[in-house]
């Protein structure tokens, strides 16, 4: 593959994959990188003490009491939780969590495509480059259920008061995103550009036919 292409998609997809790791871990592991972030202000009751802020992992929610001590659930492929106040009782039910699984997948993908993307062999760039977009289509599944996740706790959250914003993971699988499309993009134009260079250092032979008159030539 051409070296000016090259460089560049190994960047791109080791980022991506550094990021795709890193939100495929989330909560209840890193506290830091959730989905969508719920905020109580002064606190809503719960069965233990007060709440001031949830937060959505792509395994487990985790909540933060008023003296500032978590407490996440259990690590689980599909959650459910359930809040309730003198106002209203809101359900989040694991349908909406359950797809959050398509994270770790996709982070799988893009490590594939990465490893991949070191071979200088025309097939296995051609492949790199068309894991690089199956990569970014999982992805893009992955960040829709983010969307659909945020709206829907945005929606129920409002029935307790609670101001739900997106985190930090939701963003990093947007830049995921980007950054896949980014390197399936260069590794395939890399693989053009190296066709096209290979094909024009073969030497051009020309050939002349004798004319038609030629062979009427007085011979010597």
């Amino acid at each position: 593959m051409a070296r000016i292409f090259c460089i560049p998609g190994i960047i791109f997809l080791l980022c991506a994959l550094i990021l795709s790791i890193l939100v495929s871990i989330s909560l209840p592991f890193l506290p830091a990188l959730d989905l969508v972030r719920v905020h109580f202000g002064s606190g809503i009751k719960t069965a233990s003490d007060g709440m001031t802020e949830l937060r959505f992992g792509v395994w487990a929610p985790c909540y933060y009491d008023t003296d500032g001590s978590r407490t996440c659930f259990k690590a689980a492929v599909a959650y459910a939780i359930n809040i309730s106040n003198e106002r209203a009782n809101v359900d989040i039910g694991a349908s909406w969590t359950r797809g959050l699984a398509v994270h770790p997948v996709a982070a799988a993908v893009t490590f594939i495509a990465f490893c991949m993307s070191f071979s200088t062999h025309h097939l296995v760039t051609l492949l790199a480059s068309l894991v690089s977009f199956l990569a970014a289509a999982l992805t893009l599944i992955a960040f829709a259920i983010d969307i659909a996740l945020y709206a829907n706790v945005h929606h129920e959250m409002q029935k307790v008061a609670g101001k739900t914003d997106t985190s930090a993971a939701f963003w990093m699988t947007f830049a995921q995103l980007l950054l896949l499309l980014l390197a399936g993009c260069t590794v395939c134009f890399g693989r053009r550009k190296d066709r096209l260079s290979g094909a024009s250092s073969y030497p051009m032979t020309s050939s002349t036919k004798p004319g038609f008159f030629s062979r009427f030539r007085r011979r010597t």
